[in-house]
């Protein structure tokens, strides 16, 4: 089967940091499902892990954490899909990744791909997803509702117009009651996270604090903080409430936490492949939140955060890819489809 992977950790200018490989068709067995990849999305963790972890002669590494994709086959203890069937996962990242004509995913991770997208639209909400979800609802524990009626949550967002941002502010909007505070500098990342549902606008280049407190919201409540949390940590701990919570999803160096004390402030840092890695006994709840998301598409509350598509799955497009995202500035997904 047809696969980009590598060998050596190369900068990506070099043509040898990713190539066009031959690999054999993996098997399905246990709780695995086949899957034929259609689509994919390229997210930080793929050139992070490009940079910092080798591939071999025998066994190059391959990339990839979001996908979409037809079941060609199930292991003989996988009883939630079925061939035929069309899905969009993240999957594992200690497995092989996406990038790849065929993958193995454990279906406990997989969920039904949204009707409404196509397959390069769906490719994008599956990581992002996920990891907006679990920092949404399992680590600031915002109230979920069925109503639009106003809470006295305030959110703060940092990186809103990146992937997990573009994700996380819709369905911050569409299930809670929050007041929602997205940071976000270029005019065309401020007119995308206003689309996404951001109430606010601060510009991230500036001190945050005065520009919270000129909105007269009150104190923050809780704070999602998608990059740079060493920068604005100690303006946190300044805009928190008491009892509020931060979600950070990046890998500062260092952090003071004993500021959090007199507000008796708390810490998570979200990582979606925890599940997965360590085999978790809710693993399964990976799959269902994916389906949520995706009836949530069907029923046109969520739009695809795709922002652009390159092309075919190959090693020059994923190339192109990763030194976008390494630059910083794309807003939305990467998307890439067929072989």
């Amino acid at each position: 089967m047809k696969a980009v992977g590598y060998i050596q950790s190369l900068p990506i200018t070099d043509t040898k940091s990713l190539t066009n490989i031959e690999l054999p068709q993996p098997i399905a067995t246990g709780h695995d499902l086949l899957v034929k990849v259609t689509a994919i999305a390229v997210n930080p963790v793929d050139y992070k892990i490009r940079q910092n972890v080798a591939g071999t002669e025998e066994a190059p590494k391959v990339l990839g954490w979001d996908a979409v994709g037809e079941v060609i086959a199930i292991g003989e203890s996988a009883t939630q899909f079925k061939p035929g069937d069309k899905v969009f996962y993240a999957g594992d990242l200690n497995r092989q990744g996406s990038n790849a004509e065929y993958q193995l995913v454990d279906e406990r991770l997989v969920g039904h791909k949204p009707k409404s997208l196509s397959d390069a639209e769906a490719a994008a909400l599956p990581l992002t997803s996920i990891t907006a979800w679990e920092i949404l609802f399992e680590h600031l524990s915002l109230q979920q509702q069925e109503s639009n009626e106003q809470s006295d949550e305030v959110l703060l967002v940092v990186g809103a117009a990146g992937g997990v941002g573009s994700i996380l502010l819709q369905l911050a909007k569409k299930l809670t009651g929050a007041t929602i505070i997205a940071t976000a500098s270029r005019a065309d990342s401020q007119a995308w996270v206003k689309k996404l549902g951001a109430d606010h606008i601060i510009d991230h280049t500036q001190p945050l604090q005065p520009q919270i407190e000129a909105l007269d919201l009150g104190a923050v409540t809780h704070v999602a903080s998608l990059n740079r949390t060493d920068s604005y940590f100690d303006t946190y701990v300044k805009v928190l409430a008491p009892f509020g919570k931060i979600a950070m999803i990046d890998d500062p160096q260092s952090l003071d936490i004993t500021q959090l004390k007199l507000k008796s402030l708390s810490l998570h840092w979200e990582f979606m492949f925890a599940r997965s890695m360590f085999q978790s006994k809710d693993m399964i709840e990976q799959s269902h939140l994916l389906n949520r998301v995706s009836d949530l598409v069907d029923q046109g509350k969520v739009q695809t955060t795709a922002g652009k598509n390159l092309g075919t799955i190959n090693a020059e497009n994923l190339r192109a890819a990763h030194e976008e995202l390494e630059s910083g500035r794309s807003i939305g997904k990467i998307v890439l489809e067929g072989f």
